[in-house]
């Protein structure tokens, strides 16, 4: 009993007894002590672990060997999709000999620039990331340009296509095939693997239309093809489910879903990615994954038809972002139905004239209908519409008693017209409607005709009379440059000031305003005329007119004066 007491003082006496050995100096006895009791703990577990570890023994004769299950049809429509469609589409490889230097007038893009603007291509505009997106996508076949040399070898691209023929024709896309110097094509059912010397069935260029990035090529074939079916674009709607098919990365018959996430998308409301404008390009947006290699494949709806061609994507980090665009089936088919035509070249219809897309609300109220309609800017000399009687600032509020609201409906019914015939238009002037028999020309014939020029004005000296109430400073323009731009006179702005009123309008340095809320501005002196009656409150639109450009017609800018 003592003992016990004892030492259970002991134990309880132990931090004392430790502190003062310390505080007696014996600090190496201390510390030897305190050493070897954390030996002993360490030992202790891991003897405790290996006992434990290997003395335990499982029996497992209890358990059950798994298995694998029998396959279950699952409540799935992509699947048979993908066995419908799949067969039809087609993986499409080119190859680029190497060009001299200087061979392509593009640079090392080598391909044509349908942007219409002063770009070349420079770093830090939007060209670097249309060369990306032509690599990106496995065009531009023929992108040697000034970066290829005999050294380097041929250069090879990837892209996708479907099957719409059973006698070989493919639907692929315009930048897919361009200035491929040599195209082929491998079906679902070729082997995967590559054979040496052999990259695919060799393919051949039917058509190819720039204008909507689609091309028409042809293998031949002994036996009939599987082929797609096509839908309805206009039938899809915002939130409906679609697959794209295609071969991402050289990755066959591969498959991604998603759903309509826009449609009548314009490119330039994308502006990033460096996508060539055109007004006939509208696309289906979707979300979709969309990789390299995917351009030229199809997007399929539920109902397994091809509702479109993937085309490009929006990216900021080079990869898919859930953005991807293809053009709608419904544009397709006529393009195609051209493009294998005696011709096998497409030809939009034009009535000679020239309009400004996107209006303020000012500009609207000022020159254009309650009821919607198309501004017309400028008229092509001796064109259909100048033959007809037509003039600027006309308002074109049907065709054919069928009325236009905006100028994609104008383009859409004019340019499916064939050159030769004529159409009625319906027009709205100072008030007045009136109607005009206009002829329609071949688009493409009535481009090449337009000359242009780059004469830069240099009239004597400025006028500063809007500068308080405009923000601009302008001069009169020479007699030379009125007659190159076909107009009586007019005035360029010298200077913009920031955050000025014509700055928040957008009214550019270098511009020439012919006239201003329907006066004709001639020189200084009508300029200053105009400018002086202005006040607070009120519309003020600017007709103006691009030295850079004098093809380009009448633009209309405007905004309310604060």
């Amino acid at each position: 009993m003592n003992e016990a007491m004892e030492s259970q003082q002991s134990s309880q006496n132990l931090p004392g007894r430790i502190l003062g050995h310390i505080r007696s100096g014996r600090l190496s006895t201390t510390f030897a002590l305190l050493s070897a009791l954390t030996i002993g703990v360490l030992a202790g577990s891991a003897l405790t672990g290996r006992v434990s570890a290997s003395g335990q023994k499982v029996d497992s004769s209890d358990a059950r060997p798994l298995t694998i299950p029998n396959p279950v049809q699952l409540s799935n429509g992509f699947s048979s999709i993908v066995k419908q469609v799949g067969p039809a589409v087609v993986n499409i490889n080119t190859e680029s000999l190497p060009k001299k230097a200087g061979a392509s007038p593009h640079g090392r893009r080598g391909q044509q620039n349908n942007n219409n603007d002063d770009n070349d291509g420079a770093p830090g505009n939007g060209n670097d990331m249309q060369d990306f997106l032509n690599r990106f996508f496995g065009g531009g076949g023929g992108n040697g340009g000034e970066d290829a040399s005999p050294e380097s070898g041929p250069r090879r691209a990837l892209g996708s296509g479907f099957i719409v023929d059973p006698r070989g024709y493919i639907i692929t896309n315009n930048h897919v095939v361009d200035k491929a110097d040599h195209i082929y094509v491998k079906l679902a059912s070729d082997p995967d693997s590559d054979i040496p010397g052999d990259p695919g069935r060799p393919a051949t260029v039917v058509g190819v239309d720039p204008e909507t990035d689609i091309a028409v090529i042809k293998i031949d074939t002994k036996t009939p093809l599987p082929t797609v079916k096509l839908g309805n674009s206009d039938a899809a709607q915002v939130g409906d489910w679609v697959l794209a098919i295609g071969s991402p990365f050289g990755l066959s018959q591969t498959v991604s879903a998603g759903i309509v996430s826009a449609k009548n998308r314009s490119i330039d409301e994308a502006s990033e990615t460096g996508v060539s404008q055109s007004q006939f390009q509208k696309f289906v947006q979707t979300d979709a994954a969309i990789n390299p290699g995917n351009s030229g494949g199809p997007l399929v709806n539920m109902a397994g038809e091809v509702i479109g061609v993937n085309t490009a994507i929006y990216t900021q980090s080079m990869g898919s972002e859930g953005v991807g665009f293809a053009m709608p089936s419904n544009i397709v088919v006529g393009v195609y139905n051209m493009l294998i035509g005696p011709d096998h070249k497409v030809t939009r219809g034009s009535i000679g004239i020239q309009f400004q897309s996107v209006q303020s609300s000012a500009v609207t109220r000022m020159y254009g209908s309650a009821t919607g309609g198309v501004l017309v800017s400028s008229i092509v000399p001796n064109g259909p519409a100048a033959k007809a009687g037509m003039q600027p600032q006309d308002v074109i509020i049907s065709v054919d008693g069928q009325t236009v609201k905006n100028g994609d409906e104008l383009v859409a019914i004019v340019s499916a017209r064939r050159p030769g015939t004529t159409v009625k238009l319906g027009i709205q002037r100072d008030g007045k409607k009136l109607v005009l028999d206009v002829g329609i020309i071949d688009r493409a014939k009535l481009n090449s005709d337009l000359a242009s020029t780059s004469d830069q004005a240099t009239p004597p000296a400025e006028s500063d009379a809007g500068d308080n109430k405009l923000g601009i400073k302008v001069q009169a323009i020479t007699p030379q440059i009125a007659t190159k731009l076909g107009v009586k006179g007019g005035v360029t702005v010298t200077t913009v000031r920031p955050g000025s009123f014509a700055d928040e309008i957008n009214l550019g340095r270098g511009e020439i305003i012919t006239e201003i809320n329907r006066h004709p501005v001639t020189d200084d002196a009508s300029y200053r005329a105009v400018v002086n009656s202005l006040k607070s409150g009120d519309d003020v639109v600017f007709v103006v007119r691009d030295i850079r450009n004098p093809a380009s017609g009448n633009g209309y800018v405007g905004g309310t004066l604060p």
